[in-house]
């Protein structure tokens, strides 16, 4: 399959505040258009997942990764370059999100992820993109497309006929690195 077309076709998805199930870099994950407040309900709602337990990101680039947050500790760029796996870093003052994707503490949990897709997806998008593990809550995290729950196949307005095969193994290293300068890792 053609991932321009893949791209094409999911970003029509997105901005009609549509769910889309990915292949990220790590697990398949379902998405939407993080700014879209509507649009992360319907994920809670799939996950039935309460809006309390906050969600990942992914933007494309350093960048965009300053337009969701105030203040990026001089560590984040450090650790996101010489990180060897996917790493996902929680920061303090996120902004221009939908409401109910900022955890009350008004964190944000936000990767760069190294997938090509992904990368131009949040590119032509120029938002940033909602990825949560392809699971209902509670349930375990899918390590390929076989195992997505049917549920979650229904629950979303389009699968990417990408990566199908890829199994994975681990979901993103979690850093909290707050403003104060103190790091906690949340999961390796």
């Amino acid at each position: 399959m053609d991932i321009n077309h893949e791209i094409n076709k999911t970003l029509q998805i997105l901005k009609e505040g549509g769910l889309i199930l990915y292949p990220t870099d790590t697990v398949w994950g379902i998405g939407c258009d993080a700014t879209n407040e509507a649009a992360v309900k319907k994920i809670y709602e799939l996950k039935q997942r309460e809006d309390s337990k906050a969600l990942i990101c992914l933007v494309a680039d350093d960048r965009m990764l300053k337009k969701y947050v105030k203040n990026i500790p001089e560590a984040a760029l450090d650790i996101i370059d010489i990180s060897e796996k996917p790493t996902t870093i929680i920061y303090d003052d996120a902004q221009n999100l939908a409401p109910n994707l900022i955890a009350n503490n008004d964190t944000i949990a936000i990767r760069i992820p190294d997938d090509e897709f992904c990368y131009q997806l949040s590119r032509k998008l120029n938002s940033a993109i909602v990825s949560t593990s392809a699971n209902i809550s509670g349930q375990p995290t899918p390590k390929s497309f076989k195992e997505i729950a049917p549920e979650v196949l229904k629950g979303v307005d389009y699968v990417v006929n990408l990566q199908r095969e890829k199994i994975c193994n681990k979901p993103s290293s979690i850093i909290k690195l707050s403003n104060s300068g103190i790091v906690k890792i949340i999961r390796t």
